[in-house]
């Protein structure tokens, strides 16, 4: 294995030298044309050289050399720049491109009658690749705005921003792609018209973004060490006052955020039922959520005491959206659509989806009723960048909450479910929480988690912190017969942390259990610290290359809210309480 592994390095380095050869070649090649004279060639290879030098010291840190090389040394070439801010917005770039690429790619397939053939279910596959894309490309664009837009010497603190998007990026790719599943060949043709080049050129950007303070130092640029100075236009922390709370926001969202059951505040909307409210569904309070709004305002709805059996999606256009209910066993949102029994994709079952930034919710439940039989059904669906959910209560079995991508808070909640009932590809942090085991099927086990990181650099992961891990009445005297796990490993870098929790004693010695055979059990990076009760006994869990123990509390410290969310400039605004650093 070690001989293999250095000879394909040889091969790489190879590959990268004749990709860097052949550029400077041909540069010099274009460079001789016209009768140009041999001393202002000389000077153009001086140049040139110069830029390639930019090149190769950005590509350093990336996963597919060769292809940075290949699409960065243009712009060396062209522009004659060796400012690496150009090539990183490049680096960027060439990922929004191929991901445009691919988007046209999936119209067009979709458009084709002798690949359909009137199939509804590949329609849909490729409409939904589409909307997962185009997520894609608004990340991407926000990504390359902040490059444009900002100085490098800021880029210590734009860094995490820049990663937040990129890897989110990623996570809506294989959404995409998990959903052509259906049909091999159509996930092929996609692969190749773009979403391959979009996958090694996002990920080399998530390279040069997670190394940037070393790259710069290279080109002796001074760098902002303190963070949360930058004038990024979409970080909360911009304009904070001396309470820690946006600039922007109202008197009466301060009090608001400050009461705990949200008292003596009129809502902008009134959801009840029984018709003492300006509406009697959620979808038509969310219908007058003002259309461009462009100042950012907060809308806040108040969903009085019912059961809302209504499918919700907050869109991506109704950002700072402020939900709270009579609490979360008073207020809740239902649903049953599921895998099993109705053949809807995962991520169409949940009975309440959130796409738009900064969503706050609070004392609010979330269920789907289809039962283990149903297999996939989920409750509650999280894509919204800095969202925050507190004293809610999300309930189902299988795949019960989908954190999707970006970064998202939890706590104070009750969540409940059989198998990978908390998965997805985001940075999510549970805090405070009570994670609920159910009774599955009959030959059917528990895992809690199953995180979707698909590369190393994405800084993706599931943080589940001072919770309390306990099995439901039913499960509980079957509960040694039926075994359950801390979580297994969706994709081939899954990250999952349990620290400072309270583990029963139903979880198996192994702790965690595998995917398929030994799929992911060496890349995967699973740990646990400082967790405590029977369940937390680490001497029999499993012996992957991947599965850590926690014991120097600054590795732990890498996992919590000031580190992993970077919720210093962000969970102060949403009146949600929160931890930032470690329990104890």
């Amino acid at each position: 294995m070690a001989i293999g592994k250095v000879a394909a390095v040889g091969v790489s380095l190879i590959l990268v030298v004749g990709v860097v050869i052949g550029v400077v070649a041909s540069v010099g090649y274009f460079g001789h044309k016209n009768g140009d004279s041999s001393s202002g060639a000389k000077s153009d290879d001086t140049h040139m050289s110069a830029g390639m030098k930019a090149v190769t010291t950005i590509c350093g840190p990336t996963e597919y050399k060769e292809a940075c090389i290949r699409t960065l040394s243009p712009v060396a070439a062209n522009n004659g720049s060796t400012n690496p801010k150009d090539l990183v917005k490049a680096a960027i770039q060439v990922a929004l491109d191929e991901v445009q690429k691919a988007v046209e790619h999936s119209m067009s397939l979709a458009n084709d009658d002798k690949i359909i053939n009137n199939n509804a279910t590949l329609k849909e596959a490729l409409g939904d690749c589409k909307e997962y894309l185009e997520y894609a490309i608004d990340d991407l664009q926000d990504a390359v705005s902040m490059v444009v837009n900002n100085d490098l010497h800021n880029m210590n603190d734009l860094a995490p921003e820049l990663q937040n998007w990129l890897s989110a990026v990623l996570s809506f790719k294989e959404t995409c792609l998990d959903g052509l599943d259906v049909k091999p060949e159509l996930k092929s043709a996609m692969l190749n018209n773009g979403i391959t080049n979009a996958t090694e050129f996002t990920t080399n950007a998530l390279g040069i973004v997670g190394e940037i303070t070393e790259i710069l130092k290279t080109f002796n640029i001074p760098i902002n060490m303190l963070k949360g100075t930058s004038n990024s236009r979409r970080l909360l922390a911009e304009n904070v006052d001396a309470d820690g709370y946006p600039t922007w926001f109202k008197a009466s969202d301060r009090k608001l955020l400050a009461v705990k059951n949200n008292g003596g505040v009129k809502p902008n909307a009134v959801v009840a039922q029984d018709g003492s409210g300006q509406f009697k569904t959620i979808a038509a309070a969310l219908a007058a959520y003002p259309k461009n709004n462009v100042n950012n305002a907060r809308y806040v709805i108040y969903v009085k005491a019912g059961i809302y059996d209504e499918y919700i999606t907050i869109t991506k256009d109704q950002h700072n959206i402020f939900m709270y209910g009579d609490g979360p066993t008073k207020t809740i949102v239902t649903g049953r659509k599921n895998t099993g029994l109705d053949g809807i994709k995962t991520d169409k079952s949940a009975s309440f989806a959130v796409i738009g930034s900064d969503f706050i919710c609070r004392s609010m439940g979330f269920r789907n009723t289809a039962g283990p039989e149903g297999h996939q059904a989920v409750a509650l669906r999280v894509q919204s960048d800095r969202s925050a959910f507190f004293n809610c209560r999300i309930d189902g079995y299988q795949d019960t909450l989908y954190v999707q991508a970006h970064r998202q808070f939890y706590r104070n909640c009750i969540i409940s479910g059989t198998i990978d009932f908390i998965f997805g590809d985001s940075a999510t942090l549970i805090q405070n929480s009570l994670i609920i085991v159910r009774k599955p099927m009959d030959n059917q086990l528990n895992t809690i988690t199953a995180h979707g990181r698909t590369k190393a650099s994405s800084t993706t992961g599931l943080v589940i912190q001072n919770c309390q891990i306990v099995p439901e009445k039913q499960l509980f005297p079957v509960r040694f017969k039926i075994k359950s796990y801390l979580g297994r490993p969706w994709k081939e870098y899954s990250r999952t942390v349990f620290m400072e929790c309270a583990i029963g004693d139903f979880i198996n010695s192994d702790g965690w259990y595998p995917w398929s055979g030994d799929f992911a059990i060496n890349t995967l990076y699973y740990a646990e610290y400082a967790n405590s009760g029977p369940g937390a006994n680490t001497n029999r869990r499993v012996r992957w290359k991947g599965f850590h123990v926690i014991r120097d509390r600054r590795e732990a410290l890498k996992f919590t809210a000031t580190e992993f969310i970077r919720g210093q400039y962000w969970l102060k605004s949403t009146g949600v309480p929160f931890m930032l650093g470690l329990t104890h």
